[in-house]
């Protein structure tokens, strides 16, 4: 008869790994101080027809509904767990990245759609309003994504993504505003677009990439899967490991649910033991809710590491 023993990772040093508390106050500050940039380059985009400031408050527009869903989430994550939900909020974060990125692309494709037509007739563009919408721009989003490029929840990863990228597309602006001033050449306009463009695409895709595997429960990015597997068998009376899972219930909270195989003679003391060692043993590789069920290793079931299939699964079990 198998036995199932849930553990979680408690008097560990490592915990803080597990529970990141996210800055929800930082993001209420960032919402309300990104709004002001909008406003600022809208204005600024309007008084002195640059498509790029505009392409830059479209990204801005996108950074407030980012922050604003970030800010919801992390108070959504805050949430207890409850019967309906069982793993509390932790996904609404993840969910909250997701739509964030999927928008940044769309916005992509109508500046680099504006950008076409403004290559084929270039617009009179005014430097002076440019200087001042972007260098506000650039000294808020500075100021934001520095003060929070240490965080570790992906929720405001991306939205720190898009306040350095915004301050990298101000800088551009800038620079373009010179150009302009000096050389009177208008083009500089929609190709500084392009290249906001192609900045954000770049980063919105990596958003929607990380978001997807962690949505489709893959294996998280910094999981060895093979390092996992060697320091459970590597444990004194665990004879070998299947069915296992690795996945994420959000950035940075790993968790692991597996078969262990152990000699039918092992007392439940003894098997208390054991589960601690894993335990500990797997908080070193970033993994803090561990979930293992122990077998003996004579009984009849299918020796697959991954669970290969329904089938496979369900006559197991039976």
């Amino acid at each position: 008869m198998s036995t199932h023993s849930h553990g979680h990772v408690h008097d560990h040093d490592h915990s803080d790994v597990f529970h990141s508390h996210a800055p929800a106050g930082k993001m209420r500050l960032a919402f309300f101080l990104t709004l002001l940039i909008l406003v600022v380059e809208i204005a600024g985009g309007w008084l002195s027809h640059s498509l790029a400031l505009l392409s830059d408050a479209g990204h801005v527009l996108t950074d407030i509904a980012a922050i604003g869903l970030s800010w919801y989430a992390m108070k959504q994550s805050e949430k207890p767990s409850s019967k309906d939900m069982t793993f509390g909020y932790y996904r609404a974060g993840i969910l909250a990245a997701f739509i964030n990125g999927i928008t940044l692309i769309l916005i992509t494709l109508w500046i680099l759609w504006e950008a076409y037509h403004r290559f084929q007739r270039p617009e009179h563009v005014t430097p002076t309003w440019m200087f001042i919408s972007a260098a506000v721009g650039l000294g808020i989003n500075l100021y934001l994504g520095l003060g929070m490029r240490h965080e570790q929840d992906m929720n405001v990863k991306s939205a720190v993504l898009h306040m350095l990228g915004d301050a990298a597309a101000s800088a551009g602006v800038i620079i373009g505003g010179i150009i302009i001033a000096v050389a009177h050449w208008y083009v500089v306009d929609p190709i500084l677009s392009v290249l906001i463009a192609v900045l954000i695409a770049l980063g919105a895709w990596r958003i929607v990439k990380q978001t997807v595997v962690i949505l489709m429960e893959g294996t998280p990015k910094d999981v060895d899967l093979e390092k996992v597997v060697d320091a459970i068998r590597v444990v004194r009376g665990v004879h070998n490991v299947h069915d296992l899972h690795v996945w994420s219930i959000t950035s940075g909270k790993n968790a692991l649910s597996c078969h262990v195989a152990l000699d039918g003679a092992v007392t439940i003391q003894e098997s208390q033991v054991i589960l601690k060692e894993i335990e500990h043993k797997l908080a070193h590789l970033n993994i803090g809710h561990v979930t293992v069920q122990m077998e003996d290793q004579n009984h009849q079931h299918v020796d697959d590491l991954l669970c290969a299939s329904p089938e496979k699964s369900h006559h197991h079990h039976h």
